[in-house]
């Protein structure tokens, strides 16, 4: 399983890994059982990003973004949420785990259980990512419109440093909500509503 590497800087100071190889299912799995440790994606080509574990700051914030979703999912019970170590296979082959991420009732309940096993072959209808200061914002917004070319109905990039959501739609819309203004699940997940000045502390 040789590869050459490419290694940039994350928004914790650490380092994401690229192994610059074409990782077959196979392949992919078996390196994810031995490095369980890690957030580990696979990219559309094949190569694998190897990250490591969230700082206690960013992972602050995750678990306060995570928390009001889970608490508005369990009032409509219209669908399943999961976290950001949970893996999707998307339809162009790339295995994503978004920070949030929340599929609707029946799409879940159509995934087989030996599917939910292993990285179910399902695009999240919504998702969302949290940018720091030092992550790559081209990156990120390749990432969310990556979600939407797949089957994504909703994504927000929720940027800490600007205090600011982008809001990406599958109409190639996307809408700037600063922190201090409120967030809305609209059709996609109705009565969801969050400002995130309230919810997200430095």
């Amino acid at each position: 399983m040789g590869a050459t590497t490419n290694v940039e800087r994350n928004a914790q100071g650490s380092f994401n890994i690229h192994l610059l190889k074409a990782y077959s299912d196979k392949e992919f799995k078996e390196f994810c059982r031995l490095n369980n440790e890690l957030r580990i994606e696979r990219l559309a080509n094949g190569n694998i990003i190897v990250m490591p574990p969230t700082h206690t700051a960013t992972g602050g914030k995750n678990a306060s973004i995570f928390g009001e979703i889970y608490i508005w999912n369990k009032k409509s019970q219209l669908g399943k949420m999961f976290d950001s170590s949970t893996g999707f296979t998307l339809a162009n082959q790339a295995v994503r785990a978004p920070d949030v991420s929340w599929i609707e009732k029946s799409r879940w309940a159509a995934i087989v259980q030996i599917e939910r096993e292993d990285f179910a072959a399902i695009c999240p209808d919504f998702v969302i990512e949290l940018r720091l200061a030092s992550d790559n914002l081209f990156s990120l917004r390749e990432k969310m419109e990556e979600y939407i070319a797949n089957g994504c109905r909703l994504a927000w990039l929720v940027d800490s440093s600007q205090k600011q959501t982008l809001v990406y739609s599958p109409d190639g819309s996307v809408l700037v909500v600063p922190f201090d203004q409120k967030l809305e699940g609209g059709s996609i997940l109705p009565g969801l509503e969050l400002t995130l000045s309230e919810v997200i502390m430095d």
